[in-house]
């Protein structure tokens, strides 16, 4: 079956599941599990947040570090994530394997909803776009190595990913009717793809 073949198509099949069933985001009882902190529903329905200590180190709830990549919040945002994760992780997946896959899409997970949230202090975000930052990452790294020959990506492409971090720090995004990005998720996910790929480079490959 193409799901035992193809890590990404799991992947996408989760994500927009939980889109589905949980009308992207707004349904609390659905994503209320894979929020980044333990989001608590009061008897008279009002929402509270556990804190990091009570949700990862009491609760011992660590599945939270990666599960807010599959919360989207509009069909726009789950495509567009979608579509780069399935063009993304079927070229590493191909080119480099599905382990080296799967470890940087837990790698970037981490990073990306640990800085978003460190800085902003709110459990609810998500997506997969820190996760896609991390991919591009780690393309971009060896690609400069390989002359843009591994991966077969343009070298616009990376030049897009920074300006669009760019511009959502500057507030441009959300100026132009972008919504609310989560910027420092994809700063955290370009610095762990980064930084995995120099791994990768310097250590990992070099075993094989």
């Amino acid at each position: 079956m193409i799901i035992s073949k193809n890590l990404y198509v799991p992947l996408i099949l989760i994500a927009v599941i939980v889109s589905v069933f949980s009308n992207f985001g707004s349904v609390i009882s659905v994503i209320e599990q894979l929020t980044f902190t333990k989001i608590n529903i009061s008897n008279f329905g009002s929402l509270y947040t556990s804190s990091f200590n009570q949700t990862f180190f009491i609760e011992n709830q660590w599945w939270r570090l990666v599960s807010p990549i599959f919360i989207h919040f509009s069909f726009a945002h789950l495509a567009f994530n979608c579509l780069w994760i399935y063009i993304l992780g079927e070229k590493i997946e191909r080119v480099d394997n599905k382990v080296i896959f799967i470890l940087l899409i837990v790698t970037s997970s981490i990073f990306s909803n640990f800085l978003q949230y460190y800085w902003t202090g709110s459990s609810l975000f998500g997506g997969l776009s820190g996760v896609i930052y991390g991919l591009l990452g780690y393309c971009m790294i060896l690609e400069l190595e390989s002359k843009f020959q591994r991966y077969e990506l343009p070298p616009a492409l990376y030049l897009f990913m920074i300006a669009w971090l760019v511009l959502g720090f500057l507030g441009l995004l959300d100026l132009f009717g972008f919504g609310k990005v989560a910027n420092y998720a994809h700063l955290g996910g370009l610095i762990s793809g980064v930084m995995f790929a120099m791994i990768y480079k310097n250590f990992i490959k070099k075993l094989h």
